[in-house]
């Protein structure tokens, strides 16, 4: 800037002007560029403002995330409660485990319950209208519940990896964390729809929820019609994702666009699920997403990420909300137990066979 400073100092007055009208335009073309490439980005939001004991910044998270689940259903989160060590010990505890020789990886594959513990093979899962599966391999860690717990009979137990000692312990503790994480998500959301501010807190304790550590193996050859996941919606009500650091999850805009949602290393991305959006009659957008191929030459290398699918209690019913029910809005859904719908949709997935 000194320079072209100077520059314009030692110019005749007319190029004076031309010379700043030039630069003028080159930098308002820059401002350009940045803000259409923040509008190919998912909004980021702050934990630590709703938390915070400021109601302005409180209520501006509010407002902030429950526009975002309005529009495009995502956004990247900061100020959770997940810290660098934990995500370490977690990755490197998955890594182990995929890297186990498949017969003993089998072993933990536990037939009967859809998939709702221990280990899915690769390809298992495919989504719904699809015959292709995904390519993909993940675990399942379920809900922690005390024996006295009228859940306790319903839920499978989780399963114990014997040959990795420390692999269920840290997927416990990330469990608990992003559980935390999402009971104040969601309680921002009921502020943002007019609800008691603890009105979700009864369906999220003891609530179905699963942590998914998936392992994208390589690509070996040219995939036919799959991807490593299909275009498809979570089912429960959020879903907290680690792991999104890199290109690879597309979020599909409005207009049919795919984006790229791509977080910085200290945010989780977060989205809203089916079971949300039937609960609020589509105020709070479920957007299709999907997890692309990499590129050819990047086709070598494995990825990793974990998602914290969050479900409420079987019994929590999904009827839509009566304030977000209005002549310009009538009921989209029929009513439904999150148990029962859930049930269906492990069907559409191909994880329980009818």
């Amino acid at each position: 800037m000194l320079y072209i400073f100077i520059l314009l100092l030692s110019l005749k007055l007319r190029y004076k002007i031309i010379l700043y009208i030039c630069i003028c335009k080159v930098l308002g073309l820059q401002v350009i560029k940045k803000y259409l490439k923040s509008m190919q980005n998912i909004p980021s939001v702050d934990l630590r403002d709703f938390l915070s004991d400021d109601p302005k910044r409180k209520q501006k998270f509010v407002n902030e995330i429950g526009s975002a689940f309005e529009d495009i259903g995502f956004v990247a989160l900061k100020g959770h409660f997940l810290d660098d060590q934990l995500v370490d010990e977690l990755y490197g505890e998955i890594k182990n485990f995929f890297d186990l020789p498949l017969e003993t990886k089998h072993s933990y594959e536990i037939p009967g319950i859809g998939g709702q513990r221990g280990y899915i093979s690769f390809g298992t899962e495919h989504a719904k209208g699809r015959k292709e599966g995904d390519l993909k391999e993940f675990w399942h860690f379920g809900q922690y519940v005390s024996e006295d717990s009228k859940y306790a009979t319903e839920y499978p137990k989780n399963v114990e990896v014997k040959e990795l000692p420390r692999f269920n312990v840290a997927g416990k503790q990330t469990y608990q964390m992003l559980e935390k994480t999402g009971v104040y998500v969601l309680r921002a959301l009921a502020l943002h729809l007019g609800l008691d501010e603890f009105y979700f807190d009864q369906y999220a304790k003891d609530g179905n929820s699963i942590l998914r550590p998936i392992h994208y193996p390589p690509i070996t050859s040219e995939p036919a019609n799959a991807i490593r996941a299909a275009a498809h919606g979570d089912i429960n009500l959020i879903t907290l994702l680690m792991g999104a650091q890199g290109k690879g999850l597309q979020v599909q805009k409005h207009d049919g666009e795919w984006i790229d949602a791509i977080a910085a290393s200290d945010e989780l991305v977060i989205n809203v699920g089916d079971m949300l959006s039937r609960h609020t009659n589509n105020k709070l957008k479920s957007t299709i997403h999907q997890v692309v191929n990499p590129p050819r030459e990047l086709w070598g290398t494995s990825r990793y990420s974990i998602p914290f699918f969050m479900h409420p209690v079987s019994d929590m019913k999904l009827d839509c909300l009566e304030n977000c029910i209005d002549a310009e809005h009538p009921k989209k859904f029929e009513d439904i137990t999150a148990g029962a719908y859930l049930y269906e949709r492990l069907v559409d997935l191909g994880l329980i066979k009818k």
